[in-house]
């Protein structure tokens, strides 16, 4: 019975190994945030779907709403501010913090600051309590020239997440002459 113990052993190990290397991996990625995995760049008019972890028509009916505002913002930031818009106009429900969010960061870096400012307003309308809408409303008023209202949203947020929150910093180091690149 020994033998046939210490046998099926020896053929278990590889499998027992991988198991705890994979058990392993998983842990040490959601330490360390690896499962919120970084958005891919879809084509032009296709979206990311978090569900499927695929892209899909940005127009698709199989898409959601937060999907696509998610989706919208990551072509925001990585310059596509028109397509971002394009895919915001998609939305069945717009009126939310985020939308109106990121129409705003959207129209703004297309060179639209007031147009953007409004989208902000409407945001802090449904969630004055948003950090990152009083962040690029901050950054707006910078562009405006004037400082004087950015500070006033560097105190908001000041009072929402504290000083070591990314908002904070990053309106911080716009008012004192480092805009976000």
């Amino acid at each position: 019975m020994k033998a046939f113990t210490l046998h099926s052993t020896k053929k278990l190990l590889p499998l027992l190994c991988l198991v705890a290397s994979g058990l392993l991996y998983t842990a040490t990625a959601n330490a360390m945030g690896e499962d919120d995995e970084k958005t891919p760049d879809c084509p032009k008019g296709q979206a990311y779907d978090s569900k499927t972890k695929t892209c899909i028509v940005d127009k698709s009916s199989m898409l959601n709403d937060d999907d696509k505002t998610q989706y919208a913002y990551h072509l925001a930031k990585s310059g596509r501010y028109q397509e971002a818009l394009n895919l915001l106009d998609t939305l069945k429900q717009p009126n939310t913090r985020e939308a109106w969010n990121y129409r705003g960061y959207a129209t703004r870096k297309l060179g639209r600051t007031d147009e953007g400012i409004g989208y902000y307003q409407r945001s802090i309308a449904l969630d004055p309590h948003y950090a990152k809408v009083r962040e690029y409303l901050g950054e707006a008023w910078m562009i405006k020239g004037r400082p004087d209202l950015a500070k006033s949203e560097l105190a908001t947020i000041k009072t929402l997440c504290g000083t070591g929150c990314e908002e904070y910093r990053d309106l911080k180091s716009a008012i004192d002459g480092h805009p976000e690149s």
